[in-house]
């Protein structure tokens, strides 16, 4: 049974090394995630880094991602380097990787890979990424309304994104609510709930 499943992981890995060498995008992408799996040939982040690139190159989003987090961890390419990881979070995050978006707009927050800490920017993308149902980012929209990091401070819509981000996996909303809920009237509360489900009727689960 083993030796059928390394068979047919070695099939399936010739014949997309055969398309992504025709320069067909998805191939190479698919072929980067393959060596970064070790999926039909030995892992080899450098291999996988390489194919990342043409794919990404050719504007595949995932491929784009991807070489952003290789880049980030120093895995399969020269060193370190956050400026590059930026620059590739930054390209697949325009074609709406909430991936991508998510960690750009951590990315500017913490001043890295970019020229300066940007909040507005950061929680521009956060947005974006939230706005496709991305938890974590959902949670960190309610703590730029919370802490008026990039946005306008706002109790009542801080508390509508954490209400909004416990549901869908955010534990830590939890604390927030918690937090809010002492500092907030019963009416600033109501209307909380009220942009919670106008947030979930927009942005949440289909």
């Amino acid at each position: 049974m083993a030796n059928r499943q390394e068979n047919e992981a070695v099939r399936r890995f010739d014949a997309t090394q055969k398309e992504a060498e025709q320069g067909h995008a998805d191939a190479q992408y698919n072929l980067g995630e393959m060596y970064r799996k070790g999926e039909g040939e030995p892992q080899d982040d450098a291999k996988a880094a390489k194919w990342f690139w043409k794919a990404a190159e050719q504007g595949h989003a995932d491929a784009q991602f991807r070489l952003g987090c290789m880049y980030s961890e120093g895995e399969g390419v020269l060193a370190e380097d956050d400026a590059e990881a930026a620059k590739w979070f930054g390209k697949a995050a325009e074609q709406g990787h909430a991936e991508a978006q998510f960690r750009l707009g951590c990315m500017y927050s913490d001043g890295e890979g970019v020229l300066l800490t940007d909040y507005v920017e950061s929680a521009k993308w956060m947005r974006k990424a939230a706005e496709q149902g991305h938890a974590d980012a959902q949670f960190n929209v309610g703590r730029r309304y919370y802490f008026g990091e990039g946005v306008q401070k706002d109790y009542v819509e801080a508390y509508a994104w954490f209400l909004f981000a416990k549901p869908n996996g955010e534990e830590a909303a939890g604390k927030m609510i918690s937090r809010l809920e002492k500092r907030l009237t019963a009416e600033q509360k109501e209307k909380g709930r009220e942009r919670a489900a106008e947030l979930h009727r927009l942005y949440g689960a289909k």
